[in-house]
């Protein structure tokens, strides 16, 4: 049965949060202990600005570059996206003030409020992830939309926080035909925590069962995923481990992490990194009691960063304690980034305040070498924000859902040129099509 979302209880808490933050937040800015525009050095501005293919958009998002290496995908993306209304919008009122974008990204209510059926699914060791069936304002069955509808899963931030703008995207893929879902890991938005383990930041083998079930329940769909901030260290980790076996047909990231470690080691804005350590306490704080059986409970609802709390959850371990350094060898999110072998847009702003300045946060190089890679820069849009006036509010949302479009575009036409077989169903059940792969002729 649709039910309201396990976040909706919150709603008057985050609009309060959202007014005490923004009165704050003016009040920096007012007093001159904030930074404006951001942190981007006008070299390494320049820089960025030299590099890719540009989008001239006519309000919106700025002067948008794609940087990629040149393919016959990466042709066909860059007319679509030039066709495409995704890069122009209403200006916004504040666009060279980034973390106020990424305050109201952060805190923001969805409108309307959206409702969703919930289901669990038990994973090989009896532990559980949650997944989140958005079925619209106005109620319905979950993930019923149509056989051949496609599903999109939707990855949240590793704090497990289900911002305004995830839950938009959502809504608005669900009024375009797609069927979304979102994935919640252990323990997060309410998921019970049945086993003493929660997911690594990189460690995408939860990810990959609840992949292989999704197609099993749609086996004639397409299955995309987007993610969103720092959730996208755990679908680049899943692409590159999965390599050409992902069941996924496309990807996109929203402001992505790309190198844990050092994202971590940084200093965080704390206007981000305090509402999110806030959040994952509180969820962890239900389950003290079994948790303390391996980790050190008052050190980790002690935690005064988020690299004390996911050091103390997954390195200070009372069975197995491992270094640090060890740690981020099995978990950075593009230690297998050459074995991916699904087309991943990466949307980023060079004014990002929580991913940090592009000379030293973006691998360009894997953008230039790599076919399946394609990095979206715009100069302002701060972090999972990318902000415009009129519905929808984030252009970045658009184009996304173009991008999907022109790759389901591109592999029909790709399809018919050579002539392969397409998944037929003859009356009865439908029969699960082979595992989804690119050919490598596409991107070359």
């Amino acid at each position: 049965m649709p039910c309201q979302p396990p976040w909706s209880g919150a709603g008057l808490v985050a609009a309060a949060a959202v007014l005490m933050g923004l009165a704050l937040l003016a009040w920096c800015l007012w007093a001159g202990r904030l930074e404006v525009p951001g942190d981007v050095g006008e070299e390494d501005e320049k820089e960025e600005e030299e590099e890719g293919i540009p989008f001239m958009a006519e309000e919106g998002s700025g002067h948008c570059r794609l940087l990629c290496k040149p393919s016959a995908l990466a042709q066909h993306l860059v007319r679509s996206l030039g066709r495409s209304a995704a890069l122009r919008g209403g200006r916004w009122l504040w666009p060279c003030w980034p973390r106020l974008q990424m305050l109201w990204q952060l805190l923001q209510p969805p409108e309307p409020e959206p409702m969703v059926a919930r289901e669990l699914l038990q994973l090989s060791d009896a532990g559980l992830v949650a997944l989140d069936w958005l079925v619209g304002p106005w109620g319905g069955s979950g993930g019923g939309r149509g056989v051949s509808s496609p599903v999109l899963l939707l990855i949240p931030n590793a704090a497990g926080k289900v911002t305004g703008g995830l839950l938009q995207l959502g809504l608005r893929a669900l009024e375009r035909g797609f069927i979304p879902v979102i994935f919640n890991r252990r323990g997060h938005n309410g998921c019970p925590l049945t086993t003493p383990r929660l997911q690594p930041f990189g460690d995408p083998g939860d990810l990959r069962e609840a992949v292989t079930y999704l197609r099993c329940r749609h086996p004639s769909a397409s299955l995309l995923a987007v993610s969103e901030g720092s959730g996208s260290g755990l679908l680049l980790a899943y692409l590159g481990e999965s390599g050409s076996s992902s069941r996924l047909a496309a990807a996109a990231c929203l402001s992505p992490i790309f190198r844990g470690r050092d994202w971590f080691e940084a200093t965080m804005p704390w206007l981000y990194e305090w509402p999110l350590l806030l959040h994952l306490k509180q969820g962890l704080s239900r389950y003290a009691g079994a948790l303390a059986e391996v980790v050190d409970t008052d050190r980790l609802l002690g935690s005064r960063s988020l690299r004390e709390l996911e050091e103390t959850l997954f390195c200070r371990t009372r069975s197995r304690p491992t270094s640090w350094e060890s740690y981020w060898e099995r978990n950075e999110p593009l230690r297998d980034a050459d074995e991916a072998a699904v087309p991943v847009l990466c949307l980023c702003s060079a004014d990002d305040p929580v991913r940090g300045p592009p000379a030293r946060s973006l691998p360009r190089e894997l953008f230039r070498s790599s076919p399946y890679f394609f990095l979206l820069l715009t100069p302002h849009g701060g972090h999972c924000a990318f902000p415009r006036r009129g519905p929808g509010r984030c252009w970045a949302h658009e184009a996304v859902l173009e991008y999907f479009r022109a790759m389901a575009e591109f592999l029909r036409m790709e399809e018919r040129r050579k002539g392969l077989p397409r998944p037929r169903r003859w009356g009865g059940s439908p029969v699960e099509p082979p595992v989804f792969t690119w050919q490598r002729s596409y991107t070359r």
